[in-house]
């Protein structure tokens, strides 16, 4: 169960420049205030009518007005679905982000999602501790493995609670981009499909931290793609498995990631997976994210 057919998308009432989170997520780059929003929409909307198209089973979420969250686009980050019913909330850095545990979301996750048992790590935000999710954690979950890099969204102490309440076991590492600046979320030097495993080992200075994951991903069955600091800044870390309503497996990814791989990266992804990618740029520009972060996997 590594991968689902099953999304979760929020299409955001007015997607924008987040001048909070903007201080750890060095991807943000801001754009043109007046047309972001609109723009986003059409990226959004584009890339649910593609992932559709290859009949992977998108729900969209609409976000509501009040309160204005900016980031709702990326819903992966405050919480996480588990094949075994879990459904898990997860602390936040940016107060902000916060406020997209909208209510209306987790009726419909629990109702009719059918997740039966929440857990709740919210209470850290408190102790100015943070897990944001599969943002923070790439998860290997059929040996479940949580894939960590250390950032001020990523406290090792939430990440032990959440280990401990879904018996998962612990990969955590340095990881900084070309400006030697902590990668704020794991999910963007990392993903981990059913076959395939995309990281930017360049990124991971520490040798025997290096060695460990390597040794990970090898002995858990993974073919892994290298990808450059570079490629990284491009997005090309941000992807994520899903697979049709009929098993077939889909590597989702933006535009741009797709642009900056190398024939031989293409080669090895597409032997295991179809390619599917969207153009994200005013998305990525302004948010800091790509296509893995705006989607939420569900497991029921």
């Amino acid at each position: 169960m590594q991968t689902t057919s099953k999304i979760l998308m929020v299409r955001p009432f007015r997607f924008a420049f987040n001048e909070e989170t903007a201080q750890n997520n060095y991807f943000q780059q801001g754009g043109e205030s007046g047309s972001v929003a609109v723009k986003a929409l059409e990226e959004f909307d584009a890339f649910v009518n593609q992932l559709r198209a290859k009949d992977v089973d998108v729900t969209v979420v609409q976000d509501t007005p009040e309160p204005w969250t900016p980031d709702s686009i990326f819903p992966n980050n405050w919480f996480s679905s588990h094949f075994t019913g879990e459904l898990v909330l997860y602390p936040m850095f940016a107060g902000n982000r916060r406020l997209e545990r909208k209510q209306e979301v987790v009726d419909l996750l629990t109702r009719k999602m059918n997740h039966r048992k929440v857990v709740d790590l919210t209470y850290w935000e408190k102790k100015d501790e943070f897990l944001e999710g599969t943002g923070s954690m790439v998860l290997d979950r059929d040996k479940k493995i949580a894939y960590c890099c250390r950032s001020p969204r990523t406290s090792e102490k939430v990440l032990a609670d959440f280990c401990a309440r879904l018996n998962y076991d612990a990969v955590v590492f340095n990881a900084t981009d070309k400006n030697a600046n902590l990668i704020y979320h794991t999910n963007v030097m990392m993903s981990v499909g059913n076959q395939v495993a995309i990281i930017c080992l360049e990124s991971i200075k520490d040798k025997n931290e290096k060695d460990k994951v390597v040794s990970r991903l090898i002995s858990s069955g993974k073919i892994i793609v290298d990808i450059s600091l570079d490629q990284v800044a491009r997005f090309a870390g941000n992807m994520l498995e899903v697979k049709s309503r009929n098993g077939h497996p889909i590597m989702v990814m933006s535009a741009a990631a797709r642009n900056a791989l190398t024939a031989a990266q293409e080669t090895v992804i597409s032997t295991y997976n179809t390619i599917l990618s969207a153009p994200l740029i005013t998305i990525e520009t302004n948010g800091g994210g790509s296509a893995r972060c705006m989607l939420a996997e569900i497991f029921y």
